[in-house]
């Protein structure tokens, strides 16, 4: 009887043991890692109708074990759809591009290896509230360092932003040069001059100066910045936000923009 108690609280232990590993994989430090930034589209709107998510995954966004997210507490867990359900807080999360965008990635360099995505995109946000020394400004920054503490490096940014600039036609003219402005802030204060950016061109907006927020953001000429044209993707009831599937599509976009560098 003795002997049985023994066995069975060595198979306790294994288990215990290897649950524990399983739970370190998961959470160890990604090597390679990238910003998520901007405004709805870039958090994800995919799925969400009346201000719920139907949350419908699709096999492309699929959580995957070489895939972590830096949650809102600063620490790394499995990246799953909504990528930033704790992040822009004041809205509905639903698909966004991100993790088609990281599982595309994998499949097609998988020396890459474990991939963290740093989710920082507040919906309604206009480019004046990403300004050097704003909160939102503030917060990509310190996300961005707490996220290489482990040892991992910033390889690249991924930037969705601009409905709101179409609103006034003021702040649309002034879109090219805030948004030089602040790719430019952002690879100062990461200390990384040369890092890769890919910002995404408006398939929609909020306002009728659409076409003046897409051609500055098609017009930026800074070194190891380019643009992926959402122009053509399908929007949903709103004409504002993307569908899930051209959120699958435009994570994918955004790979093989990424392999371009």
């Amino acid at each position: 009887m003795f002997e049985l108690l023994l066995v069975l609280l060595a198979i306790g232990f294994h288990l215990t043991s290897s649950s524990a590993q399983v739970k370190e994989i998961k959470l160890a430090q990604p090597s390679n890692i990238f910003i998520l930034a901007g405004q709805s589209n870039m958090a994800g709107r995919g799925g969400v109708s009346g201000g719920v998510w139907d949350g419908n995954v699709p096999p492309e966004c699929q959580s995957n074990l070489s895939i972590l997210r830096l949650s809102a507490n600063l620490t790394w867990e499995e990246a799953k759809e909504p990528l930033h359900k704790d992040i822009d807080v004041n809205k509905t999360n639903g698909v966004g591009p991100g993790m088609s965008f990281a599982n595309s990635v994998l499949r097609r360099d998988p020396s890459l290896g474990r991939i963290g995505l740093v989710p920082c995109a507040i919906g309604g946000t206009k480019i004046s509230q990403w300004e050097r020394g704003t909160f939102l400004y503030n917060q990509l920054i310190n996300r961005a360092n707490v996220a290489v503490e482990g040892g991992g490096i910033i390889i690249a940014m991924l930037w969705y932003q601009g409905e709101s600039d179409t609103i006034n036609k003021k702040d649309a003219l002034s879109y090219k040069k805030n948004l030089e402005t602040f790719l430019t802030n952002v690879r100062a204060d990461l200390r990384f001059p040369s890092l890769p950016i890919i910002q995404v061109a408006l398939a929609s907006g909020e306002g009728l100066f659409i076409d003046i927020v897409r051609q500055a953001q098609l017009g930026i000429k800074l070194p190891n910045v380019r643009c992926v044209d959402a122009k053509g993707l399908q929007l949903q009831k709103d004409d504002l936000h993307l569908t899930t599937e051209s959120q699958v599509k435009l994570g994918q976009m955004l790979a093989g923009a990424f392999f371009e560098f």
